[in-house]
């Protein structure tokens, strides 16, 4: 079984949601950049997410999600755009706040999970990972879940510990 067939079965998608979103970002030539937990998974040991949280260059955005609503069950929220489709699990997050922009140019070509794309770079998925361990108004699984990735990106390269707000050092008793 490859990493796209494991991902698609957890997933419990009979197409393959994933690479129709790659597919519709490359068509329309939209510069992007992967966030969040699949982007920890590019840089240490994987673990399944059924989200994949994606940065789209401003000047794109709402060309993208007028692409997306014609496809896929679109939901607008303060500080994302979230998409979905009928058979399949998974679900594309858009990070729609301005502080997650710049990332998109210091983007690198990864693979994660069997797909090639374009993934914030390590110091940038982690200050993303600091800004929602931080952002008292998500969920406290969410936030739970944002230090686990923190300490998967340290664990992979300790010297990022430097970037760490004193508080989370604290929290973390590093």
């Amino acid at each position: 079984m490859t990493e796209k067939e494991f991902m698609n079965r957890i997933g419990k998608s009979r197409v393959d949601f994933l690479q129709l979103v790659l597919d519709i970002l490359k068509k329309n030539k939209t510069p992007f950049c992967v966030v969040g937990g699949l982007a920890v998974n590019a840089y240490a040991e994987p673990v399944v997410s059924l989200d994949l949280d994606i940065v789209v260059v401003a000047g794109k955005l709402d060309y993208f999600v007028s692409i997306l609503e014609k496809r896929f069950t679109v939901k607008k929220y303060p500080n994302s755009i979230n998409a979905s489709m009928k058979g399949s699990d998974f679900r594309l997050q858009i990070q729609t706040g301005p502080r997650y922009f710049p990332f998109v140019k210091r983007a690198v070509a990864r693979t994660v999970l069997g797909y090639r794309m374009p993934v914030a770079k390590i110091e940038d998925v982690l200050q993303g990972k600091i800004w929602s361990a931080l952002d008292k108004t998500r969920r406290p699984s969410k936030r739970q879940k944002d230090l686990a990735d923190i300490l998967r990106l340290i664990e992979t390269k300790p010297k990022l510990t430097s970037l760490l707000p004193s508080t989370l050092k604290k929290q973390l008793r590093l």
